[in-house]
């Protein structure tokens, strides 16, 4: 196919269909809406569902009914829209039905406004509906990278029947830059025998629910769901750095905060301060061992966001005390520039490196 030039949202859900993904219910949001769009245009190309919801409530239970019967399927929302979905995700999670659920994130709370913002870091990665329960959640970076981490969300949605989220700021979804794809084929896709398609030839029929009246038995299913829920933190971490090996200051950023963050990086090395990245991609589960292996060498992390400060927590936990964390953030939709960044490591330095 070669590469094309394409906006962030179209690419996430072109991307999706090259994953084998026939299915989408969805709800149009700012800044997301051109995802919902490409999606209505191209899934019957491909002898795929568009569906326009009624509400983004709608659309969640929806891509339960779908996810039920083995397909590949998707739904799209942004921050308040993403919100009303969480009932529907932890029926999703209780019942092991994978899907895809990419939440292009807004300024907030409330309607908030239409710009990029990364503050729903604590709904995606701290459960967000009711329940014990983790998702797995992917950030990416750039627009490549929304193409193998969409593919990837769909192969970790099977691999483990649970609901995987994709999030990106509205700039990651607003951006254009060159793309490649790669073909998917649909022998690649898992057998799913759990599926309700039918009682002929498949060993009789199936019950899938979240439904589980009685205390114990609800508990086993609770163990057992902690118990993929720490396979996937054994196996599916994914991190990034950048120059970390001997700073003395290791930046933490993620999304296209982290684009930014690294050309305050290069402008620091260049006037001789060590600094370094930490690119958590999988925001859970969150990237332990790059801080495990420079907390006891490091002088200060500092954790860069578009928001009041929500990922530092996980910062903090990983760091375990070994040296400061620091934090520098925009919020409400803006987003923080190079200078802003480099400021902040020389404010930083000057405090730590004495």
């Amino acid at each position: 196919m070669g590469k094309v030039l394409m906006k962030g949202n179209e690419v996430i859900a072109e991307a999706a269909v090259h994953a084998g993904c026939k299915y989408f219910f969805g709800y149009p949001i700012t800044p997301q809406s051109e995802l919902v769009a490409y999606m209505a245009r191209r899934l019957p190309e491909v002898g795929g569902l568009f569906l326009q919801a009624e509400s983004e409530i709608a659309a969640i239970n929806m891509v339960y009914g779908a996810a039920g019967t083995g397909v590949r399927v998707m739904t799209s929302s942004s921050s308040p829209g993403f919100s009303l979905k969480q009932e529907g995700i932890s029926y999703l999670v209780g019942a092991e039905l994978p899907a895809v659920i990419c939440n292009i994130v807004r300024g907030g709370p409330g309607l908030g406004n239409i710009q990029p913002a990364q503050s729903d870091y604590f709904q995606v990665t701290k459960g967000g509906g009711h329940g014990d329960y983790n998702l797995p959640v992917l950030a990416p970076a750039s627009l490549q990278e929304i193409v193998e981490l969409t593919q990837d969300a769909f192969d970790i949605a099977d691999k483990y029947r649970t609901p995987v989220i994709l999030m990106g700021d509205g700039m990651l979804g607003q951006m254009m830059e060159p793309v490649e794809f790669n073909e998917r084929t649909a022998a690649e896709l898992p057998k799913k025998d759990w599926a309700t398609t039918g009682t002929r030839g498949d060993g009789g029929p199936k019950i899938i629910t979240s439904l589980e009246l009685d205390a114990e038995s609800l508990e086993k299913r609770n163990w057992n769901l902690q118990e993929k829920f720490s396979h996937i933190k054994e196996h599916e971490v994914r991190y990034e750095t950048y120059l970390i090996d001997d700073a003395d200051i290791i930046i933490v950023a993620f999304g296209t905060v982290a684009r930014i963050a690294m050309n305050a990086i290069k402008q620091a090395r260049r006037e001789g301060i060590k600094v370094g990245l930490i690119r958590p991609i999988s925001l859970w589960p969150f990237p332990e061992k790059p801080f495990l292996e420079t907390r006891d060498n490091v002088k200060a992390y500092i954790s860069v966001e578009m928001s009041a400060g929500q990922m530092i927590e996980d910062v903090r936990l990983a760091v375990n005390g070994h040296a400061p964390v620091d934090f520098f953030g925009r919020t409400g939709g803006v987003v923080p520039t190079q200078e802003e960044i480099y400021e902040k490591l020389i404010a930083v330095s000057g405090g730590v490196l004495v």
